[in-house]
């Protein structure tokens, strides 16, 4: 399996240029990295959580941890916790569990990002499988996807 058409129809959409790559199978964004010979700070992952009940996607870099009560608020909401694998399923269902692109607006979801993914110049992704990676530069990923920066 490939990004999906979907994936790279909504970067050629929004102009994003982009590169793919293909990995050794990796379900950890750390173990990604290394497949892909990367720092773990360029990789990003995309937690699917819950905000006051509603699903959103909260962005940082590979070695990091969502900070849950700075996510709150971020989000001005009274609660904020993970999603399960079955709500994730239900909510995107076109891609693995795990491999969540952090382009929210792909699936109708709001993002809240780590503004310190700012540093970087480009910033890698899974492209919703467990085998392929996106990169894309961190200023395209903020023009397109608007995610909140906290």
């Amino acid at each position: 399996m490939t990004a999906s058409k979907r994936l790279t129809a909504y970067l050629r959409k929004n102009k994003i240029p982009y590169k793919t790559s293909k990995h050794a199978a990796a379900v950890t964004t750390q173990e990604v990295a290394a497949a892909q010979h990367i720092p773990g700070h360029m990789m990003v992952k995309s937690v699917v959580v819950k905000i006051d009940g509603k699903p959103a996607l909260a962005v940082v870099q590979a070695p990091q941890m969502v900070n849950f009560s700075k996510l709150k608020a971020a989000a001005g909401a009274k609660k904020a916790d993970l999603a399960t694998e079955k709500e994730i399923a239900a909510w995107i269902p076109e891609c693995e569990v795990g491999a969540m692109t952090p382009l929210g607006p792909l699936y109708g979801l709001p993002v809240y990002a780590d503004a310190s993914l700012g540093r970087e110049a480009n910033i890698v992704f899974n492209a919703e499988t467990h085998t392929d990676t996106v990169r894309i530069a961190f200023r395209d990923f903020r023009r397109a996807v608007k995610p909140v920066l906290a």
